[in-house]
């Protein structure tokens, strides 16, 4: 793929209060119109990154944890169905991780799906290098793939995990320098290692929880979105998950408040969405495209 720029980053939002939704919706400044994507399927410039995902990707942890998730529950053909639905769709962003054990359903649900014309990321939950290093190695196996586009620690917690984690940071820098990880970064779990990663010049890419409601986040959306504001300045490329709170955000007007949320708030390039059903990626597609065509009328 070729390098690409990062992306221009959006200007300040102004919060105005909706009660037919949630209680805060976000407008992009009035000249911003033009650098929101126009569908949910664009392709997007992540950060200074030469990764080109859509907007909206699938993710494959919904309640992952132990090399499960609700996604590989579903079975390997139940899986392959909406994966494929998700790529028919034009998606061509697919998120999964070890703890998820989604490795090997991707790499069937992906057979044939030319490998220049899609984003994969991945993550490491192992704080040891030799075993991170090992896991690279068995991922691209498990994945049926030469390289990953983007590969991030998982789960950091501690404020000061980049030092903590130095080993394994060497072992993704040297992964990178054999091209077959293409950039690294980490993936946050508190406020601390949020403004950590923001402030660590390794980070290429962060993936981030983010929604109106502040659910199942590191802190309230007004301490968080900033430093996402933040880390897009720098030309880091951040990706939202949780838009939906994984699953307590349920009613309709409220998932819609939170896509436009997200796209609105100018901390985030795309998103990744845990999908368990055709239906599930069809209403996203439509909600997400109809948030983008409100904000850039807006604008």
């Amino acid at each position: 793929m070729n390098s690409m720029n990062r992306r221009d980053f959006l200007g300040k939002a102004a919060v105005t209060v909706g009660a037919a939704t949630l209680a805060t919706q976000v407008l992009p400044e009035a000249n911003a119109a033009a650098r929101l994507p126009k569908k949910a399927t664009d392709r997007v410039k992540l950060g200074k990154t030469g990764l080109r995902p859509t907007v909206l990707g699938i993710g494959t942890g919904t309640i992952g944890w132990g090399h499960q998730s609700n996604q590989t529950r579903l079975g390997q053909e139940e899986f392959t169905r909406l994966v494929r639905h998700a790529y028919d769709s034009g998606i061509r962003f697919f998120d999964c991780a070890d703890q998820y054990g989604s490795h090997p359903y991707l790499k069937q649900a992906l057979k044939g799906i030319p490998r220049d014309q899609i984003v994969i990321q991945s993550k490491v939950i192992n704080r040891d290098a030799r075993q991170a290093k090992d896991d690279i190695e068995r991922f691209r196996q498990e994945l049926g793939t030469d390289y990953i586009d983007s590969l991030l620690i998982h789960v950091v917690t501690e404020p000061n995990w980049p030092e903590r984690y130095a080993g394994v940071r060497d072992v993704f820098e040297e992964a990178k320098s054999r091209k077959v990880v293409k950039y690294h970064g980490c993936s946050c779990h508190t406020l601390g290692a949020l403004k950590a990663a923001a402030a660590h010049p390794w980070v290429e890419v962060d993936f981030a929880r983010i929604n109106p409601k502040g659910l199942k986040m590191d802190a309230s959306p007004d301490e968080v979105v900033p430093v996402l504001k933040g880390m897009r300045a720098q030309g880091k490329g951040v990706i939202g998950m949780k838009i939906y709170g994984e699953g307590d955000i349920k009613d309709p007007a409220e998932r819609q408040a939170s896509l436009k949320f997200a796209m609105a708030s100018g901390g985030i390039d795309a998103m990744i969405i845990g999908f368990q059903s055709t239906d599930q990626i069809d209403d996203t597609l439509k909600g997400l495209n109809l948030a983008l065509k409100e904000l850039r009328a807006a604008a």
